[in-house]
């Protein structure tokens, strides 16, 4: 319980300086490679990820796999070797890139149309540069972007997000590293913001029952936050795109 205490000062400070609700800055960027169908970069905090989509194409390597009603969608994750203080000797193909490689086909899979692309093959890769806390939720708001990118259709952005607790019973979200190994436990979702529908859920630790609504609160509010940074991202991107190209994008100009 000491160790938790030291996540939030007596004036509400976090150690990085945000309040509780706050998330670690978000920076973003569509269209950053020219060879996939499409990519993304994003930073939060000091993690940094790379999402690149090839497809949807055909099945490739076993045809079996191929299903008639909807795509198959691929995913794989991988970090860089110089991503953390240590020495990474299997950067891909270890245990712990298979899992996140499973949660994130999880989690996509339940925002891509799928049904659109019968007997096709969707490929999502996503490399870690810097890992600095909430690895798997930027990867997915990166994968997010990139499918954007790439113009596959989905049913509504999907984010991910963190949160844990401090001082025992105070909810943190966007949990970075040290608070992460310094605090409680850590509760990661994926989530369709805009249907409130959670796709994944996963726990480092358990938590008191007592505790756990109010976290799965602050991970979800979370959520939505990002999905308006994200979706900011977007119009500025086809904005860009569209001044580029010698069109202009009339955008809502409401409050």
């Amino acid at each position: 319980m000491s160790r938790t205490k030291e996540l939030l000062s007596k004036i509400g400070l976090r150690l990085d300086g945000r309040r509780e609700h706050e998330l670690r800055r978000i920076r973003c960027k569509l269209g950053v490679f020219n060879e996939p169908d499409g990519s993304a970069y994003l930073e939060q905090g000091l993690t940094k990820v790379l999402a690149a989509i090839y497809g949807p194409h055909q099945v490739r390597g076993n045809r079996l796999k191929a299903q008639h009603d909807a795509a198959v969608v691929n995913c794989q994750f991988s970090m860089a070797v110089f991503s953390t203080g240590e020495r990474k000797k299997r950067p891909r193909g270890d245990r712990k890139s298979s899992e996140m490689s499973i949660h994130l086909k999880q989690a996509l899979t339940a925002a891509i149309k799928t049904e659109l692309f019968a007997w096709s093959q969707i490929d999502v890769y996503v490399e870690v540069l810097h890992a600095d806390g909430g690895i798997f939720p930027a990867c997915v708001n990166a994968a997010t972007l990139a499918l954007i990118d790439a113009g596959i259709p989905l049913k509504e952005y999907v984010c991910a997000c963190t949160a844990s607790l401090a001082n025992g019973d105070v909810p943190l979200v966007d949990v970075s590293y040290h608070e992460e190994i310094m605090g409680g436990p850590t509760l990661t979702i994926a989530a369709l913001p805009l249907s409130g529908n959670i796709v994944l859920m996963e726990m480092s630790r358990r938590f008191h029952l007592d505790h756990l609504p109010k976290v799965l609160e602050k991970a979800l509010q979370g959520c939505k936050d990002i999905r308006q940074i994200l979706d900011e991202a977007v119009k500025n991107h086809v904005s860009e795109v569209g001044s580029s190209s010698g069109w202009s994008v009339l955008g809502d100009k409401g409050p």
